[in-house]
């Protein structure tokens, strides 16, 4: 059975209220969450960015049972993958073995701010790698020291581990990065229901694991106002990953989709509150292989009555129909 989860997008909430929505989503009866892990919001319009590590930290102890996951964290620029290792081996005791560990290769718009520079793609993959490398071996529990290509760690060790350390997942947009993901990665991450990159993911190493993906909805009784919320907030979801991975702000992202209209984002996006075309929406990643499926509700201030209407009207029917 296909899995369903809810995202705590740090976009476009503060930090209370995405502890809050995530409650509400172990309450509505959603079977994982994810979190974002922004330094900006996409667009101005979104308005928030609160540290995604202290919100998980608090959402495991106002949570009993419901997976946690980073979706995804850079450990490459903005956190070296010394401080990434400890901080998940932490959210894992926090969360008494609920938490799993997204990784990708970061986009500009979030590394950007600690003026490393942003290398190319190839370059972004190459030390993706050796990331992960180096927080399996603090997860194993050694002491080390590691002289890298990218990465210099001196004497490191985590010191509070559990017993079990998190998965890992490794996010893919192409065959280079699903090949790293096959080799390295306990689960794979994607943001479009594509069936080749699940393909991909196999044919290197990673069949049978799990396969994530992730998809926007903008939930309302009102399809109007559905629709306009997704637009204001969510128009530079279909510029695609190599886009979206190189503009550097929120203002390169509104100068971006300037030319993106309220239909070009309702056909992408399943608006309003017509349970058969979220149904429908979700259908593509099982078709392509996905087992898990996080749900975006666009708007932070909308929440609470998604999380009511997935409760009584959207869960039962994805889990009739997937």
């Amino acid at each position: 059975m296909v899995r369903i989860g809810y995202t705590m997008m740090t976009e476009q909430a503060g930090p209370r209220e995405l502890v809050d929505h995530v409650v509400g989503a172990e309450q509505a009866g959603f079977d994982f969450s994810v979190c974002s892990d922004h330094y900006s919001p996409w667009l101005a319009s979104q308005g928030h960015a609160p540290y995604a590590w202290s919100v998980l930290g608090a959402a495991a102890q106002a949570t009993t049972s419901i997976p946690l996951m980073t979706y995804v964290t850079c450990p490459t620029t903005r956190y070296h993958p010394a401080v990434v290792a400890q901080k998940a081996a932490t959210m894992q005791l926090l969360s008494e073995g609920r938490f799993r560990l997204g990784l990708g290769s970061g986009e500009n718009l979030n590394e950007h701010v600690v003026g490393a520079g942003w290398p190319a793609a190839s370059v972004r993959l190459e030390k993706l790698e050796e990331a992960v490398g180096i927080i399996r071996a603090l997860f194993r529990g050694e002491e080390l020291t590691h002289r890298g290509r990218h990465f210099d760690v001196r004497g490191a060790r985590v010191w509070d581990l559990p017993d079990i350390p998190p998965p890992i997942g490794v996010a893919v947009s192409g065959d280079r990065s699903c090949a790293l993901a096959g080799r390295e990665a306990d689960l794979v991450i994607a943001v479009e229901p594509k069936a080749e990159l699940v393909e991909a993911f196999d044919r290197h190493g990673g069949a049978g694991k799990p396969r994530v993906g992730q998809l926007p909805v903008s939930y309302d009784p009102d399809r109007g106002a559905a629709v306009a919320r997704a637009h204001e907030q969510f128009r530079w979801f279909g510029g695609g990953w190599k886009v979206n991975s190189e503009l550097p702000g929120p203002g390169s992202f509104a100068d971006a989709t300037r030319f993106v209209t309220p239909e070009d984002v309702a056909a992408a996006i399943p608006c309003g509150d017509d349970v058969a075309t979220f149904v429908e929406a979700v259908r593509p990643y099982a078709r392509a292989g996905f087992d898990e499926i996080a749900l975006v509700q666009i708007g932070g201030d909308q929440q609470e009555p998604f999380l009511r209407w997935a409760e009584k009207a959207l869960l039962p029917a994805l889990r009739d129909a997937l």
